[in-house]
């Protein structure tokens, strides 16, 4: 079933190509041009014009201040344009862009997340994008900012859940969940206070985010034919049924009674892993900071094969750098989005800047095969694996629909079945009542 949200589009997005190059014009005719890199060297693209005088208002929160100001320069003195830098949090961008837009407000570049991108396309408030040909992006990162056929960013940085395991209790990573299983018996890992419970092994699957890892690695999906078709929910199917009903394994024989709490557990996960108590957690790349600082001598590793012999498939995360439908300068936008994500560029913010892990897939093979960063190159391993977040604004009713799924399964308040069948029919219901 992984397989059906990652059906292909490239022969979609190719054969667009020459609507949308004219679709991106706004004044000067595109043509071959040259796009510069931060360190002057150039490179040959299909788009751009004469972009002389023209400024490109930049809008990002706080945490690329440092990178647009180091790559901006190179890109202002060869176009002979000013990049505008403003500060703001990237939500409120975003849902200040309907107003802000049309009142010539707004900026005329920013950054998403990919699960923001497609809502905000299909609205209206983001224009088409051309991305490079120069095979900086595959199949998955195309998808992350592809709604209803048409191209809406370019994708910026990945990341996915790994698997974060304590080296002074383990040397090597727990390779399946039956490993897992057997440490979760270990009477070392026992938890003090509930008597058969074990720390050993931790995840927040009350969180839907961090549980469709595993429905999709038994072969549920939230919706078809490439996360569009929301008359196809996967969420009670038999796969999903099945990954559930393991799930609750865990909640009823192993877990304590913590870790369904979906407003604290993920607080109780990282104390019992910074604790020293737990082998091994599921989590984001975000945690790192927090484990490094809590003392913790940790590894990286992609999350274990699942019981059924397929590898765990989260969520493809991550952000795009898109343009403004509102803007009066889009060939110059367009310029600055495949410069700032050039190989290159990635590597600075890689190297230099936020170490998140960039979606070009020049730089993220040069990043994986220096092998020197095991964070990286775990969230590069998953992301092989993972399945990019139905990007339409339907998405929104399956947070809803699935916030007590699992705690319903894993407290025994309903069976797994009654579980799913009740979460699909809110998400339909919910749907249909507003879309």
């Amino acid at each position: 079933m992984l397989t059906k949200w990652k059906k292909g589009k490239v022969g979609i997005l190719m054969a667009s190509a020459a609507f949308l190059l004219a679709a991106c014009g706004g004044g000067e005719e595109g043509g071959d041009t040259t796009e510069t890199t931060s360190n002057g060297t150039s490179e040959t693209t299909e788009t751009g014009g004469d972009f002389s005088g023209q400024t490109l208002n930049v809008s990002i929160d706080d945490d690329y201040k440092a990178f647009v100001d180091a790559i901006a320069p190179a890109f202002e003195e060869e176009h002979g344009v000013t990049i505008e830098v403003t500060e703001r949090d990237m939500f409120e961008n975003l849902e200040a862009l309907p107003l802000d837009g049309p009142a010539n407000l707004g900026p005329d570049v920013m950054i998403a997340p990919y699960d923001r991108v497609g809502g905000l396309g299909l609205q209206g408030h983001l224009l088409e994008v051309i991305l490079p040909d120069d095979d900086r992006y595959d199949e998955t990162d195309n998808l992350q900012v592809t709604a209803g056929d048409t191209v809406y960013g370019n994708p910026f940085v990945i990341e996915a859940l790994v698997m974060y395991y304590n080296k002074a209790l383990t040397d090597t990573p727990p390779a399946t969940f039956e490993e897992l299983e057997k440490l979760a018996q270990d009477e070392q890992y026992a938890f003090p206070s509930e008597a058969g419970k074990s720390s050993a092994f931790l995840a927040n699957w009350v969180d839907f985010y961090h549980s469709y890892g595993l429905l999709a690695g038994f072969g549920g999906y939230v919706f078809g034919e490439d996360g569009t078709d929301t008359t196809d929910i996967g969420l009670n199917s038999p796969e999903a049924i099945e990954a559930i009903s393991y799930a609750q394994t865990w909640f009823q024989e192993y877990w304590p009674q913590g870790m369904l709490d979906k407003t604290t557990s993920g607080n109780f996960i990282d104390d019992q892993f910074v604790g020293g108590n737990t082998v091994a957690v599921i989590n984001g790349p975000w945690a790192a900071a927090a484990y490094r600082d809590g003392g913790i001598d940790f590894g990286v590793a992609p999350v274990p094969t699942l019981p059924n012999g397929e590898e765990y498939a989260p969520f493809a995360g991550g952000k795009a750098w898109i343009i403004s439908s509102y803007t009066e300068v889009d060939e110059l936008a367009q310029e600055w989005l495949n410069y700032v994500t050039n190989e290159e560029n990635m590597m600075l913010l890689f190297e230099e800047h936020t170490n998140e892990i960039p979606a070009n897939q020049t730089a993220r093979q040069t990043i994986q095969d220096a092998g020197d960063n095991e964070l990286a190159v775990a969230v590069i391993e998953q992301y092989n694996t993972a399945v990019p977040m139905p990007n339409i604004p339907e998405m929104a009713e399956v947070w809803v629909g699935a916030e007590t799924m699992m705690f319903d399964a894993g407290s025994g308040n309903k069976t797994p079945e009654e579980a799913a069948n009740d979460t699909v029919e809110v998400i339909q219901q919910n749907i249909e009542q507003k879309y």
